[in-house]
């Protein structure tokens, strides 16, 4: 490398309870199961795999403008079908792949009701109130990433009358239950639902590790990421100071110019989803295999997207250049050392097993960035700057606080636009592009504002799919059929 600078399945599909880590209690009847489950601890156990251990980074990077057709590399059908917008057929058991990430939505959220049942029949809930609040806070989420991926997406300033997703509040108790999607309001209404009531109920102390959970941090930057969403920018400022209450952004950041940069590769590599690192507020699990061909996918991350995500830079007054590395594994296979696979063997001297990726689903730097443009909508322009500068702060190589800056002056510069407020929205998207590249997140970006995405193949076949294209949906899996959802159109 060179450096340029299983419980068991259940048809929606959903799981009947939970899988890897509570082994014990599952491997029971219910009703036995039920028996051992009977502590506030062992509830939170169970609540460890209450997290969509599935990946959705490979297809929602797939379809977003980080990346392109390089002609040759890994031939992997989500990566195929996702740059091209086409359905990706595939099972539920096929990792990274869309069908595997509704499974596992679903399986979490199959976790999160049997523990919310269990607290809801014991003698003493006030005793379960943090794990309560937990499960609240995992349904809400799996239930806000499967409306997000599979149906169109949300729009404050529409009846939002589309089909949703089934939302799911109890227990499955047999193998095939009939489901109706609702709509997108309604999957809206239920997550802010859960969101408010579990939120409160979070307390750190009831972890062992808190970053495998919705901590405090990670509960008020998910709230933070849903208002934002629904463009309530005083809630997101709400959230947003609520989760770092000190103002404490910058020393949590990941620090890219100083400490990281002296590292190798496999240390990045080995530190970017740690439990220790600071900037990670909520680590999920996932099966996957992206870790391995991040680089070498055939439609993926080329020297030119990189210069084009990366131009974000010149955004900063002072001729500042970003401090993120970039490396290479062969031909035009470029990538910054984060996600990192780890093998799971099934046995101590087996040679087969699974392959799996630490997941940071929420990070300060996403909490930083959903200030910064709640702001701007509420015309805190001095604060916008100020935390636009936090950012860089932890951003530029060789940082010189009096002359890299972000200024309005700078902004109307790159932008050619009088609109502050716009250019301030504008560069927080261009920031974020540059700082989440490879983990998916560019894909929400492109759903909120509506930006067209185009791809263009190695044999000259332009697809461009403009806002409102149902392509922009992920297909319901068939499997989820004989539950009675519907699938998309095409």
């Amino acid at each position: 490398m060179t450096t340029i600078r299983n419980f068991r399945k259940i048809m929606l599909i959903l799981p009947l309870l939970a899988l890897a880590g509570c082994e014990d209690f599952l491997s029971k009847e219910p009703d036995s199961t039920r028996a051992i489950i009977n502590t506030p601890k062992k509830v939170s156990q169970l609540l460890t795999t209450a997290y969509p251990q599935g990946g959705y980074v490979v297809f929602s990077e797939g379809m977003s403008d980080n990346v392109a057709d390089k002609g040759v590399g890994e031939d992997d059908k989500t990566n195929r079908a996702s740059f091209l917008f086409e359905v990706v057929e595939a099972t539920v058991d096929e990792q990274d792949s869309p069908d595997q990430y509704w499974a596992e939505c679903y399986r979490a959220i199959s976790v999160a009701n049997e523990a919310l049942d269990i607290i809801g029949k014991v003698s003493d809930p006030e005793n379960y109130n943090a794990q309560k609040g937990e499960a609240l806070l995992a349904r809400a989420y799996a239930h806000f990433m499967l409306v997000n991926y599979y149906c169109k997406f949300f729009d404050p300033q529409q009846a939002n009358d589309s089909p949703g997703v089934p939302y799911v509040t109890v227990p499955e108790d047999v193998v095939i239950k009939q489901y109706e999607r609702g709509t997108v309001a309604n999957v809206y209404q239920m997550i802010e639902k859960d969101l408010l009531e579990g939120l409160p109920l979070i307390s750190d102390g009831s972890y062992t590790v808190p970053k495998y959970h919705f901590n405090l941090a990670a509960a008020n930057a998910f709230a933070s990421r849903f208002y934002l969403v629904k463009k309530d920018y005083q809630k997101v400022l709400q959230y947003a100071n609520a989760a770092f209450p000190s103002n404490n952004f910058g020393e949590n950041m990941r620090p890219w110019n100083t400490t990281y940069s002296s590292m190798s590769p496999a240390e990045l590599f080995n530190i970017y989803s740690r439990a220790t690192e600071n900037a990670n507020l909520l680590l999920v699990e996932t099966s996957s295999t992206y870790g391995r061909y991040v680089a070498s996918y055939r439609y993926g991350m080329t020297y030119a997207k990189w210069q084009e995500i990366s131009a974000s830079e010149q955004i900063i007054a002072g001729g500042a250049s970003w401090a993120f590395p970039l490396y290479y594994r062969g031909d035009n296979n470029y990538f910054i050392p984060k996600l990192n696979e780890y093998f799971v063997r099934e046995s101590v001297n087996a040679e087969i097993g699974q392959p799996y990726v630490m997941l940071p689903v929420f990070t300060v730097e996403e909490v930083l960035f959903n200030r910064i443009e709640a702001n701007a909508y509420l015309n805190n322009t001095a604060a916008c700057l100020t935390d636009l500068n936090t950012y860089v702060s932890k951003r530029v190589s060789n940082y010189n606080a009096a002359t890299d800056k972000v200024t309005a002056a700078s902004m109307q510069s790159y932008f050619r636009s009088n609109n502050l407020r716009n250019n301030i929205v504008n560069t927080v998207l261009e920031f974020k592009r540059v700082e989440f590249v490879q983990e998916g997140m560019r894909w929400f970006d492109l759903q909120r504002y509506n930006v067209p995405v185009t791809h263009t193949t190695r044999g000259g076949s332009v697809i461009t799919v403009p806002a409102g294209d149902n392509r922009r949906v992920l297909q319901i899996p068939q499997t989820a059929a004989l539950s009675g959802v519907a699938q998309n159109p095409r």
